[in-house]
Parts: C-alpha cells; sequence; structure tokens
C-alpha cells in the first residue's frame, strides 16, 4: 500500500492529494459513529425497528430531492463552493445530534444531513473527474477509496470504544473530522470546473434531458441502485440486528466495519489492476454477485464471525464495483455535463438508503429478522440478471454491423 501511494504521489496533482488526505481525517471522524447510529437512536427513543428505519427513509428523500440540484450546481458556481458548504454544514449537524432527544428532532436533523451529502459527494466526484485524466481515473478513484477505508479501519474500531462510553464524545469527533476537512478545501483548494460554454448556458438546470436520453447510462444506474439496497441493509440494519439478536456489542461490531475498510485499503488497487482490463458491466455482475451472496449469507450467522464471514464476502463484490462504476460514470459523461451525470449516479445512494432500511424494518417487524437477509439476496441476485442483461444488449450492439447507405 505505502510503496503504491509512493509511486502515485507524481502521477496526481497536488490537490488530487487534498482529497486523499481530506477524506481521511473526516472520514476517521464520521466512521465512528455511523455504524452505530440506529442502534444510538432505538435504545434512546425505544421505539421498532421499523419506526427507527424511518430516518434513513427521511434522510434518503431529502438526499434525492437534492442530488438533482446538486448536479447543475456544481456545473454552475462550481464544485468547491458546494464541498465546503457540505462538509461544514454536516459537521454542525452531527453536533445538533448528540443533543437531539426526540424522534421529530432527529427527523429534522436526518433530513439536513440528506440534503446537504450530496452537494459534497457530486462536488467531489466532479472535481475529481476535472483533475484526472481518463486512463488514470480508475486508479484514482482507487486511491481515494483506499484513503476513504483507512479511515473507515480506525474509526469503527475506535468508535465502537467510545460509543460504548459515550455517544457525545462520539459525535463530537464526527463533527470535528466534516470541519476540518471543510478548512482545508477553503484554503488549499482551487476550483476546477470547466469554463462554460455561452451558447450552452440557457441548458443549465434543463440538462437532465441528455442525461434521461442516455439509455445505456440509465438502465445502469437501475441496475446498480439494486446492489446499492442489499448494500444498505446491511450497513444500516446488521449492527442492530446483531446486538438484538445475538448481543454482539459494540465495541465487538466495529471490527466488521473496520474488516471491510482493512480489505479495501490492502486489496483495492491491486483488485482494480485486473478489472479495468475488462469491460465495465460484466464486471458489475460479477460483483453484483458478491453482494448477493454476502447479504443472504447473514441469515446463517450465528455470531460475530458468521457475521464477519459474511462482510467480508460482501467487500469482495464492493472491490470490484465501486471503482469500476465511478469510473464508468466519469467516462461516459461529457466534461460539461460531470455533475449531473455523477449526481444521477450518486441518487442510487439516497434511494437504497431510503428503500432498504425500511424494507428491512418492516420485514423484521411483520415477518422474522433473519427474513432481512433473504430480502437481501433476492435484491441482489436481480442485480446480477440485471447487469448480465445489459451485458448482452452491449455485445449485441458492438456486433451488429451498421446500416450502409444507399
Amino acid at each position: 500500500m505505502f510503496a503504491r501511494l509512493r509511486r502515485a504521489k507524481e502521477e496526481y496533482p497536488s490537490q488530487f492529494w487534498l482529497l486523499f488526505w481530506g477524506m481521511l481525517i473526516s472520514t476517521v471522524g464520521t466512521s465512528m459513529i455511523w455504524p452505530f447510529l440506529m442502534i444510538y437512536v432505538s435504545e434512546k427513543l425505544k421505539l421498532p425497528l421499523s419506526t427507527v428505519a424511518t430516518l434513513m427513509t427521511v434522510n434518503a428523500i431529502s438526499g434525492l430531492i437534492f442530488s438533482f440540484i446538486a448536479g447543475p450546481v456544481a456545473d454552475f458556481i462550481g464544485r468547491k463552493r458546494i464541498m465546503v458548504f457540505s462538509l461544514i454544514t454536516d459537521g454542525l449537524a452531527f453536533l445538533l445530534l448528540s443533543q437531539a432527544a426526540s424522534y421529530p428532532a432527529f427527523l429534522v436533523l436526518m433530513a439536513l444531513r440528506g440534503a446537504i451529502n450530496p452537494l459534497y459527494r457530486v462536488g467531489a466526484d466532479a472535481m475529481m473527474a476535472d483533475l484526472v485524466e481518463p486512463e488514470k481515473r480508475a486508479d484514482a478513484y482507487s486511491l481515494l477509496r483506499m484513503s476513504n477505508n483507512i479511515g473507515v479501519a480506525v474509526g469503527p474500531s475506535v468508535g465502537g470504544f467510545i460509543a460504548g462510553v459515550s455517544y457525545n464524545l462520539a459525535f463530537f469527533f464526527a463533527a470535528i473530522g466534516m470541519i476540518t476537512y471543510g478548512v482545508l478545501i477553503t484554503i488549499q483548494a482551487r476550483e476546477t470546473m470547466p469554463q462554460r460554454q455561452e451558447k450552452r448556458q440557457p441548458e443549465r438546470f434543463a440538462g437532465y434531458g441528455r442525461v434521461l436520453g442516455d439509455r445505456p447510462f440509465i438502465q445502469f444506474v437501475l441496475a446498480f441502485l439494486l446492489t446499492s439496497i442489499v448494500a444498505s441493509m446491511v450497513w444500516v440494519l446488521l449492527s442492530v440486528y446483531a446486538k438484538q439478536n445475538y448481543h454482539v456489542p459494540e465495541s465487538q461490531y466495529g471490527f466488521i466495519a473496520t474488516t471491510n475498510a482493512l480489505m479495501v485499503v490492502f486489496l483495492q488497487f491491486a483488485v482494480t489492476q485486473v478489472t479495468k482490463r475488462h469491460s465495465p458491466l460484466p464486471v458489475m455482475a460479477i460483483g453484483a454477485l458478491f453482494y448477493a451472496v454476502g447479504g443472504a449469507s447473514i441469515a446463517l450467522g450465528r455470531g460475530f464471525w458468521g457475521f464477519w464471514m459474511s462482510m467480508v464476502i460482501m467487500t469482495i463484490g464492493e472491490l470490484i464495483m465501486t471503482p469500476t462504476g465511478s469510473t464508468f460514470v466519469a467516462n461516459r459523461a461529457p466534461a460539461d455535463m460531470r455533475g449531473r451525470y455523477m449526481s444521477l449516479y450518486g441518487l442510487t445512494h439516497s434511494l437504497a438508503y431510503g428503500i432498504g432500511p425500511l424494507l428491512g424494518g418492516f420485514i423484521n417487524d411483520n415477518i422474522a429478522p433473519v427474513a432481512i437477509w433473504y430480502g437481501a439476496g433476492i435484491i441482489g441476485l436481480a442485480s446480477v440478471l440485471a447487469f448480465a442483461v445489459l451485458t448482452l444488449r452491449q455485445r449485441r450492439a458492438q456486433t451488429t454491423p451498421a446500416p450502409q447507405a444507399g
């Protein structure tokens, strides 16, 4: 890992490394709290899991709405401003979450976080595509994921112990991480948005028509959404499922999240060297299969090690899919439409976290807790099928001869 970082130091501009280190700082802070957030809320409010999961749905609906806004804003006023606003506001929201004591208070704050998170995500993805040429993007996205997951490797393992003592302290560290990154972007980053062409200015906010008209891209987004739903069910509900049904405490569960992060840190670059040699769509189908198996296998787990193994399986899918998906979108998007393409791609996260936890909470309360994971497996297999169909269509289109004139 460190040898790779040394070799890459001269390959990418200094602002790329600002994103790398800033993401590390913020992720260490936020990952001290997010794996345990549903445990915290459910224990503090004493509400059913299906009710607590509605907070994630509200967060996702808010994110869905603002994802549509974030793309045009990133293409109009620039990447830097919306990133700074998002990071600092999110840090303040963490401080307020530590003081929330009622369902309406959590509802408002989760809606706020849903609104501001897409601003950073879309801005950072667009800035990344601006900074790095197409042939280096797969490796660059892998490096950023490495940074993110170094933070996740540290955060949950430390945060599990801190949360066991004081959730307020965990929220404080999350806030400090986000605000620190926001200040670094303010001071050190330059705007990277390409110069706008005057003749296209009237299209700024109506440009989604062009993106929606890209049918292969929209089909790709819908297939990726199914996989994202599986991931959301695991990341949001597994900690509660493990504690309530198998008495796995926060201090122990944190190492499950840490395992995911360490796998990304040490394996992501090597996996990307293999996956980038192949067409993205069949690669995505293989990755989706690992998500399906990982999610469904949780139903067989009976304690820490069973859940740990399921996370290992799902993480293999993550290693395969995430950089591949980001690179596919970045390379497909025209330079003046990157914000909008990244925005629609980012909708998979918001939609998934609106659908997955709510669906899982309903299954938990009305069928059986273990049925959550059978549902996750079925959704994952649907994603595999969707990517397989897209692969066949792509191959058919490539082998069909173009019509000859006359």
